[in-house]
């Protein structure tokens, strides 16, 4: 059974930082596209950050330059590491692998706010 599990979410305020990370069982995550997708109060879901193996790295507009997406293939888990954060960064943030069908987490709320 595929689980992948988020954590690292919470209270924030402007300009500060938070990790989040996903860890996954029944899945490899190293050798598979994986995503971070984000959805807002009254908004869609949205790609976030995304990687592949040996190939690049792709951010949304609104998050270069402030989050990075990684992997830790021996933990098997993915990070994004998030900077600078703004108010319209809150939302739940949802990690995906891309296998036979698309596999997601349950989400892990981010809010930043004074």
């Amino acid at each position: 059974q595929v689980q992948l599990v988020e954590s690292g979410g919470g209270l924030v305020q402007p300009g500060g930082s938070l990790r989040l990370s996903c860890a996954a069982s029944g899945i490899t995550l190293g050798i598979r596209p994986v995503a971070w997708y984000r959805q807002g109060p009254g908004k869609e879901r949205e790609l976030v950050a995304q990687m592949s193996t040996g190939g690049p790295t792709n951010y949304a507009d609104s998050v270069k330059g402030r989050f990075t997406i990684s992997g830790d293939n021996v933990k098997n888990t993915i990070y994004l590491q998030m900077n600078s954060l703004k108010p319209d960064d809150t939302a739940v943030y949802y990690c995906y692998a891309q296998g036979f069908k698309a596999f997601w987490g349950r989400g892990t709320q981010v809010t930043v706010s004074s």
